[in-house]
């Protein structure tokens, strides 16, 4: 338990230039809350950071006044590790400047920001780098555990993209890593979560993307699923790097496409975007039409911000969530199977599987080129458990756990630290693989008292 002295606190705020709330201040309940609704923690403080001298201010308060910390950026991390009990929530919410250089294409993104400040800055210029598929993600969390999305086949990973970063470490030092500077903490922060230290800034690369992309929905009833999702399976094999395209799962949504009759029905969704030629887009796209008999389809040229904007209905703040993840090379017979087997069982209208592919760019880096290093997956499985009520809880999640159990003899080896619930500690160093040696010496060199341990943790020494 942490006991501090008002006097302490006091002082504290005195040297703070941003807010800090303790549990009677007014901003203290909403300043705690995250994405996830099954996250209920009560830090002793909060001290919501305006600038990189707050949170050297903040690091140094927790360190010497021995307490627990977490780190918010955009809280909207799966277990919750924003948020931590009766330690010292250090958020970075307010720190949401992003300058882009145009001639360079370079995009320089504070810790506080959402995928949704990032676009839109970048999309001023036609440039993007990748990100995920909603976008009230935090970049910050995002980047730092891999990231993925519509984008990364034809430019990789979001780590990959990543020229530098600043970092405040558990020493209060401030410190730049990259290629030249640091490189074993650049190594490391590109896939290590926030395992060492608080990044202030990150240094991205940026790529000319639309405005405007061929992008949306093919659905299909869910009695067509074996032929969907085998044709899917194959189909994403030998797709051009320009093209992604996702499967979902779930209970259709009320969308204006589909006849009223098939919402809250089960249903299988390929998610589509095309980063090219529009026209050459319709071509490639063409023939997942003949994949069964389609509900409906909403496929068309559309600003790139509104394609990544276009799930966050579905995954508004506030719902109970818990996800299990895998990966995949191969989506075999057997993975088709457990798939179809566990998608006809969804516990709530809220609940979906998604399998993400991946391939493309982002298998063409080496495996030890920095701390995510799970290049051979293709696809990348999440059965995200999403309900309303606590009288839900056990069912969800024993669902979820039970797909999980059934695909795992088919999964490849490592895990996307980004999905890993709250109960998952013992998952973590499988997740690393080959990396997670020498992650424990990095942690061991920049965070050896383990300051920095409410994440998927990587211990020292």
């Amino acid at each position: 338990m942490t006991t501090l002295q008002q006097g302490t606190i006091d002082s504290f705020r005195g040297q703070f230039g941003g807010s800090v709330f303790g549990p009677a201040d007014d901003g203290y309940e909403e300043a705690r809350q995250i994405w996830n609704a099954m996250i209920d923690r009560k830090p002793a403080l909060i001290a919501q950071c305006k600038s990189v001298d707050d949170v050297v201010a903040a690091v140094n308060f927790a360190r010497d006044e021995s307490m627990l910390v977490s780190v918010k950026g955009g809280g909207h991390n799966i277990a919750g590790n924003a948020v931590c009990d009766d330690g010292l929530m250090i958020d970075l919410s307010q720190m949401k400047e992003v300058k882009v250089d145009v001639e360079k294409q370079r995009g320089y993104v504070g810790p506080g920001c959402t995928l949704a400040d990032f676009d839109a800055a970048a999309q001023q210029h036609g440039l993007a780098t990748p990100l995920g598929i909603n976008s009230t993600t935090g970049v910050a969390g995002l980047t730092l555990g891999g990231g993925f999305g519509w984008l990364s086949r034809k430019f990789g990973m979001t780590v990959d993209n990543l020229i530098s970063a600043d970092v405040v470490t558990a020493d209060g030092s401030q410190i730049r890593a990259s290629d030249t500077e640091n490189p074993d903490l650049f190594w490391g922060l590109r896939g290590g979560g926030g395992n060492f230290g608080v990044v202030t800034r990150f240094e991205f690369k940026l790529h000319p993307v639309g405005p405007e992309l061929l992008s949306g929905l093919i659905v299909f009833p869910f009695a067509q699923a074996k032929s969907v999702v085998t044709q899917f399976a194959r189909f994403t094999e030998t797709m051009p790097d320009e093209l992604n395209v996702w499967l979902v799962m779930r209970h259709a949504p009320p969308l204006p496409f589909l006849p009223e009759s098939v919402h809250g029905q089960p249903i299988v969704a390929l998610a589509i975007c095309y980063a090219g030629d529009p026209e050459v887009g319709e071509k490639l796209v063409a023939p997942l039409r003949s994949f069964g008999e389609a509900h409906g389809e909403h496929i068309g040229v559309q600003p790139y911000t509104d394609w990544q904007q276009a799930f966050d209905p579905l995954l508004v703040e506030g719902a109970r969530n818990y996800w299990k993840s895998h990966n995949f090379v191969k989506l075999t017979d057997d993975v088709i199977r457990v798939l179809i087997e566990s998608g006809i069982n969804l516990p709530s209208p809220h609940c979906e599987i998604f399998i993400a592919a991946l391939g493309g760019q982002t298998g063409r880096v080496a495996p030890d080129a920095m701390a995510y290093s799970s290049r051979d997956a293709n696809y990348v499985m999440n059965v995200h458990a999403r309900w309303e009520t606590p009288a839900e809880d056990d069912h969800c999640r024993q669902w979820a756990r039970a797909f999980f159990d059934a695909a795992k003899p088919y999964a490849s080896a490592g895990a996307y630290i980004n999905f890993l619930s709250q109960d998952e500690a013992d998952r973590v160093e499988f997740a690393y693989g080959t990396a997670y040696k020498r992650l424990v010496e990095i942690k061991q060199k920049y965070d050896p008292e383990n300051l920095f341990r409410v994440n998927q943790n990587i211990r020292p020494r």
